[in-house]
């Protein structure tokens, strides 16, 4: 990888990286689900008016967007919405990547390797070691929701792969179609008919202009300029080699937490969420495979939050 391809991947681990202070900015103001279904509108609506659908299977793009689009998100807000910190949901989420090394070898029949299977005991063990330190501060149900946002991103990440559009940027953008009105129907029978409008209207008011502009850095710099160069980056390069970058997000996160919101987290948490870094990064780790079995190969996230 060049010079300036390491630069721009290390650009989009610090757009993603701040992206949860951006969730967090969001969540003060708008009820979560709500906020969700927001979030996924704004790009939705010049996606169906200027972008052409991908020619792929309908179903795998449902696929992809219940799981990356309603389901992930859906959880993360809610957990982040309950007290889950900012910097410790940018960690735990990364459970997504042993999350889709095991559906693919259940759901495809992807054989595992050896340096997966213990990368994966690791990564396991770093979680429940997470969820043990935290039900001794705090609710673990945070935790629990967030480790479901991590399955349902890889859950999407199996509807990404087996709809296999060589317009991976289109895909992504259409996937934005899904979410918003299975969001705003769940914010209607959870959060209440008038709850997402009454915050909308009061947006100009309080924390809501700190919120809005949370909800502008998600739509344009955490979503479509941050997945813009990562597409551009698995473009160029095998997934095995873009794919670690990912794993350096809970850093900014942790740190733009720490810095910004005075998140201290516990030493036991960040050892524990290193354990499970190196243990999603040994999942990672490319083998020697034959040239037609590339295209199923362990997917990277390709989009943070």
């Amino acid at each position: 990888m060049t010079s300036r391809d390491r630069l721009l991947g290390l650009t989009v681990v610090v757009l993603w990286g701040l992206n949860f202070l951006a969730i967090r900015a969001g969540l003060d103001h708008f009820p979560p689900f709500f906020f969700a279904a927001l979030r996924f509108f704004v790009i939705a609506i010049p996606v169906i008016l200027f972008v052409p659908r991908p020619q792929v299977p309908l179903k795998w793009l449902l696929v992809y967007g219940l799981g990356f689009g309603v389901c992930q998100f859906a959880f993360l807000f809610w957990a982040m919405h309950v007290g889950m910190p900012t910097g410790l949901a940018s960690l735990v989420l990364q459970s997504s990547a042993p999350f889709t090394v095991v559906l693919g070898a259940v759901l495809l029949r992807e054989r595992l390797r050896p340096t997966q299977v213990c990368g994966l005991l690791v990564a396991m063990a770093g979680m429940t070691l997470i969820g043990w330190d935290r039900a001794q501060h705090a609710a673990l149900l945070p935790v629990a929701l967030t480790l479901l946002a991590g399955l349902s991103w890889a859950l999407g990440n199996i509807g990404n792969r087996k709809a296999a559009s060589d317009q991976p940027m289109r895909l992504m953008l259409w996937m934005c179609v899904i979410p918003p009105l299975p969001m705003l129907a769940l914010s209607i029978g959870v959060e209440g008919p008038s709850a997402g409008w009454n915050s909308l209207t009061s947006s100009l008011e309080g924390n809501g202009p700190l919120a809005l502009a949370g909800l502008a850095y998600i739509v344009i710099l955490g979503t479509v300029a941050g997945s813009g160069l990562w597409t551009a980056l698995l473009s160029r390069y095998p997934a095995g080699t873009v794919a670690p970058f990912s794993l350096l997000v809970p850093i900014v996160g942790i740190g733009a937490s720490w810095l910004v919101l005075h998140e201290e987290p516990s030493v036991l948490s960040l050892i524990d969420g290193a354990v499970v870094i190196a243990g999603a990064a040994a999942t990672q780790v490319s083998g020697k495979v034959r040239p037609s079995t590339l295209s199923h190969s362990p997917a990277p996230a390709r989009v943070g939050v």
